[in-house]
This record gives C-alpha cells, sequence and structure tokens, in this order.
C-alpha cells in the first residue's frame, strides 16, 4: 500500500456495494479491514483480524449494530469493543478485549477512511455519482499514460469513443489501483452501461502498458 498522509481520505468502496446487514473486505491506508453496514445503515471499519484466533471478520456476519467473527461467534459493537462470546453467554467480555477502528465516512455514493486523524472531511465531487469500481492491475502512471491525461482536482479523465467518465483512483500498490469509475449524476440507464464498458477498455489498455506494451 503506497503511503497515504495523515489526515487524508481513501475511497475504499461504493456505497451500493455495501447494502445494510453486509461485510467485505477492503484496503485501508492501515491495510486490511472489514467494512461493514449494520442494520440502521451506518457504516463501520475493523482490522480485518478477530483478537481472539486471528480469523478474518470480513468472512464474518452482521447482527443488528454488531459484527460476528464467522469461527467463533464473538461479537463486536461499532466502537470495536467485545459485546459478546456465545461460549459464556453470562460473561461481560473484558473492555480490553476490542478490534482496532478506523475512521469511516460515508457520502456521495463513495465509502471513505482516513490515513490517522483525519484533519477534515473527504472530497465530495458535486453532480457526480458512481456507476462501479474494479480493480486494475497497473499502477497510476500506466493509467495517466492510458488516458493521455493527468490526475487533476483528484480525478482523471478519460474519453473514449465519444464517452466521457471520470475516474477516482485509489492506488493499493505500485502495479494495482482500485478505480471508481464517475459519471454525470444525470446520466441514464444506457448512458451508465457505456461508461462501464469504457472503463473496461481503460483497464485492459493500463494493464498492457503495465505488462510492458505500449500505450494508446
Amino acid at each position: 500500500m503506497p503511503p497515504y498522509p495523515t489526515g487524508s481520505w481513501m475511497p475504499v468502496a461504493l456505497s451500493a456495494d455495501l447494502p445494510a446487514g453486509t461485510v467485505m473486505p477492503a484496503q485501508s491506508p492501515a491495510g486490511r479491514v472489514a467494512l461493514w453496514r449494520g442494520r440502521s445503515g451506518r457504516v463501520s471499519a475493523f482490522a480485518d483480524r478477530c483478537p481472539h484466533r486471528g480469523m478474518r471478520l470480513s468472512h464474518g456476519f452482521v447482527r443488528g449494530e454488531t459484527l460476528s467473527c464467522i469461527y467463533h461467534g464473538w461479537g463486536y459493537a461499532q466502537a470495536g469493543n467485545c459485546v459478546r462470546i456465545p461460549a459464556h453467554p453470562a460473561l461481560t467480555p473484558p473492555e480490553t478485549v476490542r478490534v482496532a477502528t478506523q475512521h469511516v465516512e460515508d457520502g456521495g455514493g463513495i465509502i471513505w477512511i482516513s490515513a490517522g486523524e483525519p484533519t477534515g472531511g473527504p472530497p465530495r465531487f458535486e453532480g457526480l455519482a458512481p456507476v462501479r469500481s474494479m480493480t486494475v492491475e497497473a499502477g497510476i502512471v500506466a493509467l495517466e499514460e492510458a488516458t493521455g491525461t493527468s490526475i487533476a482536482g483528484g480525478l482523471l479523465d478519460y474519453t473514449n469513443a465519444d464517452t466521457s467518465v471520470r475516474l477516482l483512483l485509489a492506488p493499493e500498490s505500485p502495479a494495482r489501483t482500485l478505480m471508481h469509475v464517475l459519471i454525470d449524476e444525470d446520466s441514464n440507464p444506457d448512458e451508465r452501461i457505456t461508461a462501464s464498458r469504457a472503463a473496461e477498455a481503460l483497464r485492459r489498455a493500463a494493464e498492457h502498458i503495465e505488462r510492458g506494451g505500449t500505450g494508446r
């Protein structure tokens, strides 16, 4: 994971990809996390490791406003404290049993996680709506070469066959990037499909460049 300045935000997922009552794995500035949404709709981000036996919490399940480990069912509240140990139902778990949490914000259709203590809110892109996310096995340099442009205002512009999209990029390694595809919020379903196909074409081009091929 490339370094993120303390206080900055990384776009780790789209809101639509995390319905209420679900959990998913994600990469954050601090490493792998279990990203989950309680039944109320609130999003939380935990270190992806149960303190009990080290099982990935992203394999777990949501009960109300708690995330439970799939291995022995230990449940954790949104603050990270353990609230339930099924093998000892009468026991109040010690306060010391807790999962590391990270600052998370959900807005504009995008879920963000901060690098350390945030110094402000995450970016907002007025007039744009997310279409989908995809992983590109290429770095930022290859994506810029494939588009023929550079990142400006936090976004990379790309046009393919008269279809324009804005790309919000989150580098996960020097040769791997999480790419969120954004388009005009008033776009119709057909335009969203076309934008998604344009992004797929860009992914193929960037991955070709990353493997040593030529650009556009």
